[in-house]
């Protein structure tokens, strides 16, 4: 199976996270893809693998050389963002795309203009995978999966390629910063491992962002305006004016590299 067709059955599993849920995984609908991931390692006939009970799916693609050499392991994640729907995705391929403004929707007006998206000039002449404008497409990170399922399989199928033990995990929650919360460092034994997520192609980041969160609640006081003056407590002039103390340079779009930030969502 190529890596295109093995993407496109993934993002048909709608595995959106959530923040607000405290089980793990965060959403149980993860686990479908979780189970049928392990039904492709387990066909592909790697080692022990297995779907914990808390949504990863683990697997080894078994030494080939004597257990000579590093351990390494390759992770992804299951999950997309809980900010746009990931169910009824429906992937439209553009083959040979030719640089100009792709519509993915133009009954809701939605496209993809180099102009904002220049990103896009550097894939002129290569196929495209596009939702139709209205969901997540998945690509962060079922991607990743099919490209690691992909070397699993080849690596598998070209024993003269010979390896020590690599380590395979599919997460859940990654996209509301529960990713590694229950990781099974036991089992996973690599000596070192590559998340394959996101990027620019053929590159790789040797260190990780990182960030901590925290959730505010403004309760105000709801009088009538007609009689409101020393009473009325507006949370949204409250909240603004929080907002107001911040640094006013400590924000994502005028910061880079090692500058840190205050991101209000």
């Amino acid at each position: 199976m190529n890596v295109e067709t093995r993407f496109l059955n993934y993002v048909h599993f709608d595995t959106e996270s959530s923040p607000d849920s405290t089980t793990a995984p965060s959403t149980l609908k993860q686990l479908e893809l979780g189970k049928f991931l392990v039904e492709e390692m387990t066909a592909l006939h790697l080692d022990q693998v297995h779907l914990d009970d808390t949504g990863t799916a683990y697997g080894i693609i078994p030494s080939n050389c004597g257990n000579q050499g590093d351990k390494i392991g390759f992770i992804a994640h299951m999950d997309t963002s809980p900010d746009a729907s990931g169910a009824n995705i429906q992937p439209r391929i553009i083959r040979d795309y030719d640089g100009k403004i792709i519509t993915l929707n133009e009954e809701k007006k939605v496209y993809l203009d180099p102009k904002e998206f220049p990103s896009l000039l550097e894939n002129i002449h290569h196929d495209l995978i596009v939702t139709d404008g209205t969901t997540l497409l998945g690509g962060d990170d079922k991607a990743g999966i099919a490209e690691i399922m992909s070397v699993a399989e080849y690596l598998m199928n070209h024993p003269e390629i010979k390896h020590n033990d690599i380590y395979i995990a599919f997460t859940p929650d990654e996209e509301v910063g529960r990713g590694t919360e229950n990781f099974d460092y036991d089992f996973f034994k690599a000596d070192y491992a590559y998340t394959v997520d996101g990027g620019e192609v053929n590159a790789i980041d040797y260190e990780n962002f990182h960030a901590a969160s925290g959730s505010i609640i403004v309760h105000g006081q709801s009088i009538h305006p007609g009689s409101a003056k020393g009473k009325m407590l507006n949370s949204l002039l409250i909240a603004m004016e929080f907002e107001q103390l911040l640094p006013i340079q400590d924000h994502p779009f005028l910061t880079e590299g090692y500058e840190g930030f205050n991101h209000l969502v």
